[in-house]
């Protein structure tokens, strides 16, 4: 990338580069076929704006109350799901299905019945909103062999006030006693953490952090990740002290699936906007006390939203989804007797 060029066509070059170079592969638990690269590396300077890609419209709302439910360490959707952001709904309605599935006694909700009773029922909410130790969770609340809970955040705040040259103040997500290859019965979060770790360094006045995503939807995932590990750089920043630095976005498998080649395609045709700022409440000096009120973003001015199917992937195992494949396959023989019935009438 040209050193002038504007930072949001690193993105959209790697978008191309995928479309050009990438390797076909077909996704383990969906089918759904995809291109992909492996070990790409992309940068923003913090003190140049905030990269809020503007090529196509990103959902900062859900942006800001996702990484607030990260920060929670909350492993429940209900938090989410009242606030109007329903990106992981489906995991969770993927969770139920299976139980229904397996449990007769159990309602077979539609999706949209089932946030209804997510957001209206608090039983309900707290048992069936539950998705498994999830990125919050793993962050704020990691279990230890001793039965304690390592809070990891709180941990990498605290030693950058007293030794900020060190460097390992990494954040992870990646606890293999909950991915679902390798955990014990019932014990599985809902899906493998793709961005798996972060990585926080303080040099001189400013403090930037690296990500590390080891499997990245590049057209739906990676707009909303830039801009929520973009934004946790802005918030530790400002709890610690220091100046923003640079996020730093470090890729495994770098992917886009086949059907949402068109859309890319489309998004690679607009030519990106000048990023917009964010400004933070400056009276919070805490991680746990920032709320969505204190987020106020100025000079936003995208291109419209490009929609596109999500894969709703990962959490688990091939005897599960066999158990959902066939109670869907039975609910559509179902479903064609009854038409047959209705049309001899």
């Amino acid at each position: 990338m040209k050193q002038n060029q504007h930072r949001e066509y690193q993105y959209l070059n790697l978008l191309q580069d995928i479309l050009d170079h990438g390797v076909g592969k077909i996704s383990h638990t969906t089918g759904e076929h995809l291109k992909s690269v492996f070990g790409r590396q992309i940068r923003f300077d913090l003190g140049q704006g905030f990269p809020l890609l503007t090529t196509k419209k990103v959902f900062i709302k859900g942006v800001i109350h996702e990484l607030l439910w990260f920060i929670s360490g909350s492993s429940n959707v209900t938090y989410l799901t009242r606030n109007g952001v329903h990106i992981w709904d489906d995991w969770a309605y993927k969770s139920y299905q299976l139980q229904v599935a397996r449990n007769k006694k159990l309602s077979d909700l539609s999706l949209e019945e089932f946030q209804k009773k997510i957001q209206e029922d608090d039983n309900f909410a707290q048992k069936w909103g539950e998705i498994g130790p999830v990125y919050g969770y793993q962050w704020r609340k990691w279990p230890s062999a001793d039965g304690r809970e390592i809070d990891q955040l709180a941990w990498v705040i605290e030693k950058i006030a007293l030794k900020p040259q060190k460097k390992h103040y990494i954040v992870s997500a990646w606890n293999p006693e909950y991915i679902y290859e390798m955990a014990a019965p019932g014990k599985s979060m809902v899906i493998a953490p793709c961005h798996t770790f972060y990585h926080v360094n303080i040099a001189a006045d400013k403090l930037s952090l690296q990500l590390y995503q080891r499997s990245a939807d590049m057209f739906l995932g990676v707009p909303f990740n830039i801009a929520s590990y973009a934004l946790l750089t802005l918030m530790l920043a400002q709890v610690t002290g220091y100046r923003p630095g640079e996020f730093v976005h470090t890729f495994g498998d770098a992917h886009i699936y086949a059907n949402h080649f068109n859309q890319v395609k489309e998004q690679l045709t607009r030519k990106p906007r000048p990023f917009p700022i964010l400004k933070l409440n400056p009276a919070i000096k805490k991680i746990d006390d920032f709320k969505y009120e204190d987020f106020e973003l100025d000079g936003y001015n995208p291109y419209p939203a490009i929609k596109a199917p999500i894969a709703v992937v990962g959490g688990f195992e091939d005897k599960d989804y066999q158990v959902l494949k066939d109670k869907i396959s039975r609910q559509g023989k179902k479903d064609n007797k009854k038409d047959k019935r209705i049309n001899r009438r």
